[in-house]
């Protein structure tokens, strides 16, 4: 079997329901977590594709010069080598940014303020063409949990999905890496968890309970689009789906 590097950055932040969407979809998901102390490899050697999550660190520098976490310039080396092997990416929230922080492009802590909750964004013309988002409709919900933003992409990079406050939210760099600043991967107990004691929750005067149902509230709508994009990007990973994203008897909806 095919396996996914999934590198956890952060405790509260697994793969949980994208997770089983790829499993589901044929990939083995191999999970390190160098925030508990495992090994990242140091090359991608035996896998069929990366995937790296988010996490409530920055992907840019501390005041004084260090990283946003120790092993951060690991994971933008992994990132690069991604890129220029054509490993199939996919980067969640602090994973996209880190992606585009590997890459020379720019993220800060936004001007636009946090953006937390159910959210849609939209889809770009140039998605028509990637093999992956050419499927998502044009406005697909998503989940927002976030305070930094990219603002300047890598350069090359494709523009796939964008909102009126946080413009680059999903983009492409090469041919097969993916970056999106939104999360699709959470459930309601992962909501619930960073409800809990939340600093962006306070800072935008949001209640927790009213944030948790209204996310709960759009899980299958979210569910409807991104399970089978995670299913296309398994099918990338595993050699069966061409350039122009077709496969045979691959929904486009989830099931």
């Amino acid at each position: 079997m095919a396996t996914a590097l999934v590198i956890e950055n952060d405790p509260t932040d697994d793969a949980r329901r994208l997770g089983e969407w790829l499993t589901e979809a044929g990939l083995d998901l191999s999970v390190t977590r160098p925030h508990a102390g495992d090994d990242l490899p140091a090359d991608l050697d035996g896998y069929a594709a990366l995937v790296v999550l988010g996490g409530d660190r920055q992907a840019y520098p501390e005041t004084d010069g260090s990283p946003g976490a120790p092993w951060f310039p690991a994971v933008e080396g992994l990132l690069r080598k991604a890129v220029r092997h054509r490993v199939p990416t996919l980067g969640i929230c602090l994973g996209a940014q880190l992606l585009a922080t590997a890459h020379a492009g720019t993220v800060e802590r936004s001007p636009a303020g946090p953006e937390v909750g159910p959210a849609v964004v939209g889809r770009r013309d140039a998605a028509e063409n990637d093999p992956l988002f050419r499927y998502v409709p044009l406005i697909p919900d998503v989940l927002q949990w976030h305070a930094d933003e990219i603002t300047e992409l890598p350069v090359g990079a494709t523009l796939l999905a964008a909102s009126t406050r946080y413009p680059h939210q999903a983009f492409r760099l090469g041919d097969r890496a993916w970056g999106l600043q939104f999360h699709i991967e959470c459930d309601t107990a992962m909501i619930a968890d960073w409800s809990t004691d939340s600093a962006l929750l306070a800072e935008l005067g949001y209640d927790p309970e009213l944030v948790i149902s209204a996310c709960h509230a759009v899980l299958t709508d979210v569910e409807e689009v991104w399970q089978p994009f995670a299913a296309r990007f398994a099918a990338l990973a595993l050699g069966e789906l061409d350039d122009s994203g077709s496969r045979r008897s691959l929904p486009l909806l989830g099931h």
